[in-house]
């Protein structure tokens, strides 16, 4: 007899609708990531190169005007540089860009949080349906007297351990972009903190604040 594996599925119970929901939520949300989640979206290259002669120059109206029209987290804060610079010595000021760049990967972050989310919850709720469907195997067993005929036990066996390899399924491709986004956002963070050291010193420190 050939596996069937929609048909398994779709006899899997509700554990089995609510794991497909989360590998859409997971889908949805990678999607989202690689679209919105790029290295442009955080420490654009070229960027410092463009703003240090400008600021060098006191040519700092021109210079917001080209930091208005980026989107970016290196642009905000080099904006919140330009804005503040005689408003704070320097070491605050530092202090206050890096809260605010931290601040906004923070929110980077967050919005990769509902893949930890699956990662944790799809096994569960796989190992949950898993359980009910061998309760119900045992009580048809029960009920029927079918103790005798294998193919009930191996039948509804089958179909509640469907549960697990899908919650697993779909746990593990969460958790691996998970990581990879974690990791992502690291590298991002670690440039993101070199290029405005190098607008504090080539420019902060010197006396403008």
């Amino acid at each position: 007899m050939q596996f069937n594996l929609f048909q398994q599925l779709a006899t899997g119970g509700a554990g089995i609708w609510v794991i497909v929901a989360l590998s859409v939520l997971m889908i949805t949300v990678a999607i989202e990531r690689f679209h919105r989640f790029r290295m442009a979206a955080i420490v654009p290259a070229g960027l410092v190169d463009e703003v240090l002669p400008l600021w060098r120059e006191g040519r700092f109206d021109q210079l917001q005007q080209a930091l208005a029209r980026r989107e970016s987290v290196l642009a905000k804060a080099i904006r919140f540089l330009v804005a503040n610079r005689a408003r704070w010595p320097s070491e605050a000021l530092g202090q206050r860009v890096g809260e605010l760049a931290s601040r906004e990967l923070r929110q980077q972050q967050q919005r990769a949080y509902p893949l930890a989310v699956v990662a944790t919850v799809a096994p569960i709720v796989g190992l949950l349906g898993t359980v009910v469907g061998m309760i119900e195997a045992f009580h048809v067993i029960a009920f029927t007297g079918g103790m005798g005929d294998a193919s009930l036990l191996a039948g509804g066996i089958s179909k509640a351990l469907v549960n697990t390899a899908a919650g697993l399924s779909v746990a593990l491709p969460a958790l691996a972009l998970h990581h990879f986004f974690r990791h992502r956002l690291t590298v991002s963070g670690l440039a993101l903190e070199e290029q405005l050291e190098r607008v504090m010193d080539s420019c902060v420190r010197p006396g403008d604040a």
